[in-house]
């Protein structure tokens, strides 16, 4: 389960599975996801060539760890049949990507 919500949450944030870490709770009789990892941000210099970058990435860091909540949520449930009540995000930094390369 925990290998499952680690590669659901890289695909969905666009990070290596293995800078997820992922936990587990009871939330009355569910189970509760609780993920802590880094997000990828375009570079600031790109940003301000080209502040659309941003829009292009999906948004800001808190717009897409509250998006990835739902996708992860779903998939994990999909794959595992297991039911979660909720997915927690907490973003531990940053990885600057260039064209969707982590560097």
């Amino acid at each position: 389960m925990t290998s499952t919500a680690q590669g659901a949450a890289a695909r969905v944030l666009g990070i290596s599975p293995g800078l997820v870490r992922a936990t587990w709770s009871d939330d009355a009789g569910s189970l509760a996801l609780s993920l802590a990892l880094p997000v990828g941000i375009p570079s600031l210099n790109r940003v301000l060539r080209d502040p659309q970058l941003v829009a292009g990435f999906g948004g800001s860091v808190w717009d897409r760890a509250h998006a990835a909540k739902g996708a992860i949520l779903a998939e994990v449930s999909r794959i595992s049949g297991s039911q979660l009540s909720r997915v927690d995000i907490r973003v531990t930094g940053i990885r600057v990507q260039e064209g969707g390369r982590v560097r």
